[in-house]
């Protein structure tokens, strides 16, 4: 059931948008640089990674080419990487990791998994068809020292002007935070897992 509306009320909101418009459009225009960014999602709450794969979306969906790197995860098949490889040579799927350390409980297999995923994200960076590269749970790579921080940095930093760049994992480092474009940071407010619910198809992987 809808409210009724008097003309009067109507006038004021169409006014309150005509105005907001035109801030709105002024602030659009001010923004005149197009590069490639480099972007962090981090913060303990859920959809870090999913929220990279949508951009992925987004970007297969302008034609260009997307190339992915998993440094932690790859113990598993997961619904994202069904989906998007059905795009055939316009993505780029590397899962590298061979799951959580706890799960492998042996640190130099988990270094040579990271070095070797590193590798691979430095080939996709050189390559000039990448829109962008997705480097998957790198900041747990990080994280635990697998890898460089300053040599991972450094490169990120250096790459060609017009790849876009989008890490994901919990607790970002902060000279990556520094050097990044844009952060986002995914707040915890309420899970499933802590009324027990397991992780399902479709919604954990």
């Amino acid at each position: 059931m809808t409210r009724d509306i008097s003309d009067s009320e109507a006038e004021r909101h169409r006014q309150k948008m005509v105005n907001r418009k035109t801030v709105q459009d002024a602030e659009v225009a001010e923004k005149t640089i197009e590069k490639g960014l480099l972007m962090i999602n981090t913060g303990p709450g859920k959809g870090k990674s999913t929220a990279a794969f949508g951009l992925a979306l987004r970007m297969l969906g302008t034609g260009r080419r997307v190339g992915i790197v998993q440094f932690i995860k790859g113990a598993w098949s997961t619904g994202e990487q069904q989906a998007l490889t059905l795009f055939g040579e316009k993505i780029v799927w590397r899962t590298m990791g061979e799951g959580f350390t706890w799960d492998t409980q042996d640190l130099k297999r988990d270094v040579a998994a990271a070095t070797k995923a590193w590798e691979e994200a430095k080939a996709l960076m050189a390559d000039q068809t990448i829109g962008l590269l997705v480097l998957d749970e790198l900041n747990i790579a990080l994280r635990y020292e697998y890898l460089p921080l300053e040599e991972v940095v450094e490169t990120l930093s250096s790459r060609r002007p017009d790849l876009h760049v989008i890490v994901t994992g919990r607790n970002a480092k902060q000279p990556l935070i520094d050097v990044a474009d844009m952060v986002t940071e995914m707040t915890l407010v309420k899970h499933h897992f802590k009324a027990g619910v397991k992780a399902q198809a479709g919604i954990e992987f």
